[in-house]
């Protein structure tokens, strides 16, 4: 009798305050890292307003919470959502509507694909694509006059698939202003042939004079791109992302979105650069959770130099395959401190792009120096990727509190070519996730796609294992590197999170955080290592709703 009391006081309180529904989502094979680096495992969520309320046993909910909504999870494996700290959305979005080089696996299927698509959309005024990778092709460097014998009544322009390079066609180079004659711009380089003639290859900053040229797409077009990103990202468990190079006309769109409901990923922008699109961002200061937390604007990414595919990437010594070449800085140091300073001032992160051993070294020595000027600001300072650093710098990370952004599906791309690139004493110092995770670094693991696919599984894979999806090299690539499941999945939760100044809403499975989580198909951390990266995502429930449903697409 008395039960029955409380129960029916219990639900007329409920009736007469208008609250929104609680939801016990239970018979769960749940997992969330906590803060502290532990794992727990769980049978029932409940979750009321988008936030959780309580972790804990199906049947200790179902008490604490009779009038609930309940849903039968079936045994299903539940984990936090993913967070990607460092990728590209509306360049994903685009990306969808380019043609696609991604996987290519030799020149001639490459030129099946451009053919292919400049047939379909013989109306187009440039045919745009992106994703080419000729070190799969095992040669060198594809030229203009591979495409000019299946293009060339109109411009082609196809960025490599780190983004640092552009093949392009004869007549993109005319409309350009590139000649054999065109001399190197600062931090770029036109590719040339043995007898000086420009190949149709530019690296980095020489891209400029053709891709000014490409029509901008219109705000209609952008809106579907990133429609077609937001529904790429919720499919494969993105609850969160740090978009690595906001625009105007990006911020613009995510605003939009998070003010029509929209936003079905929370997004942690990165305004691009610290010139004027800086300037007009920041106007009125960092934003910090907007529209339920949905949207952030609180970090400024700066380029220090190129990729290393491209041997962009700024080296201390030479290129070991190629002599004579150590890459390309963006910048001085002192620009660099300068740009640092700049945002840093004025309450923003820098999040700054190092690949290379001396764009990693500049870019720690422009932190110190604003440190030493401007003492521990909070911000949370970011090198994104820290891909190559020299060992003697690795330890200066935490001593600055710098965080390492780093994407682990890099190391298993680029170990084709890496070693050639650096050599066996530099490689030491390259993808080294353990070393930094041993000195106490947080790791912030992402993707950068498009540059690498969006299914966060695969990094989650590629830091378990450093071996392709054939199981190649046997025991991974440098494997001391390895990272265990749980500190892998630390850096797409907890490490993403802390990283965007988000840990306390988001990252974990805790009462009073928004009830970001994810189901999937099997238990990651009962698989073998084999089909982690197989990992299908069945639903994606964001601030407490679903924004992805496998089952009800495939009805």
């Amino acid at each position: 009798m008395r039960v029955l009391v409380v129960i029916c006081a219990m639900f007329i309180m409920a009736a007469c305050s208008g609250r929104s529904e609680t939801i016990v989502y239970h018979s769960l094979n749940g997992y969330t890292l906590l803060e502290n680096g532990s794992l727990r495992n769980f049978e029932a969520m409940a979750f009321r307003d988008g936030k959780i309320l309580e972790l804990g046993s199906a049947d200790g909910l179902f008490l604490a919470y009779p009038l609930a909504r309940r849903i039968d999870g079936e045994g299903r494996t539940v984990l936090p959502g993913l967070i990607d700290a460092h990728a590209h959305v509306v360049r994903l979005g685009e990306s969808l509507m380019m043609v696609d080089l991604m996987g290519t696996r030799s020149l001639a299927e490459a030129l099946e694909r451009i053919q292919d698509y400049a047939t379909r959309y013989p109306d187009l005024p440039w045919i745009v694509g992106r994703g080419w990778n000729q070190v799969l092709w095992d040669q060198d460097f594809p030229e203009a006059s591979d495409i000019d014998a299946i293009v060339n009544d109109r411009p082609v322009y196809l960025t490599r698939v780190d983004g640092h390079a552009a093949w392009v066609n004869t007549m993109a180079l005319e409309i350009g202003g590139i000649t054999d004659e065109t001399t190197d711009p600062t931090g770029g380089a036109i590719l040339r042939d043995p007898d000086g003639r420009a190949t149709g290859i530019l690296i980095d900053r020489a891209m400029y004079p053709v891709r000014e040229h490409i029509p901008q797409r219109t705000y209609e077009e952008l809106e579907i791109a990133l429609s077609l990103a937001l529904e790429e990202m919720r499919s494969v468990g993105l609850t969160g992302v740090h978009d690595a190079g906001t625009s105007i006309m990006d911020f613009n769109l995510f605003r939009q979105f998070a003010d029509e409901g929209r936003l079905t990923t929370r997004i942690y922008g990165m305004i691009s650069g610290a010139g004027h699109v800086f300037d007009e961002l920041s106007a009125d200061g960092p934003i910090i959770g907007y529209a339920n937390d949905k949207l952030f604007l609180r970090s400024v990414k700066i380029y220090s130099d190129g990729a290393l595919g491209s041997r962009g990437a700024a080296l201390l010594q030479d290129y070991s395959d190629d002599p004579g070449n150590r890459g390309l800085l963006f910048y001085t140091e002192d620009e660099f401190t300068a740009m640092i300073e700049k945002v840093s001032t004025q309450g923003f992160q820098a999040g700054v792009h190092a690949i290379g051993d001396r764009g990693n070294r500049v870019i720690l020595n422009a932190f110190e120096r604003v440190r030493a000027k401007h003492g521990e600001q909070g911000l949370r300072h970011r090198i994104e990727h820290s891909q190559v650093v020299a060992l003697p710098d690795i330890p200066r990370f935490k001593e600055l509190n710098i965080i390492p952004s780093m994407q682990p599906t890099h190391a298993t791309s680029d170990m084709n070519m890496a070693e050639d690139r650096l050599g066996l004493s530099r490689i030491l110092g390259a993808y080294a996730w353990r070393t930094f995770k041993d000195q106490g670094s947080i790791i912030a693991a992402g993707s950068d796609f498009p540059v690498e696919l969006s299914n966060p599984f695969h990094g989650l894979y590629s830091a378990v294992t450093r071996m392709d999806h054939e199981g190649r090299p046997e025991g991974g690539w440098y494997p001391m590197q390895t990272l265990t499941r749980e500190e892998a999945l630390h850096g797409f939760t907890i490490g993403a999170a802390y990283a965007g100044h988000m840990e306390t809403i988001v990252g974990t499975l805790e009462p009073g955080k928004w009830a970001d989580f994810i189901v999937i198909d099997r238990d990651y951390f009962q698989v073998s290592d084999q089909e982690i990266w197989q990992i299908q995502v069945l639903e994606t429930w964001v601030g407490g709703e679903k924004v992805f449903d496998k089952h009800a697409l495939n009805d």
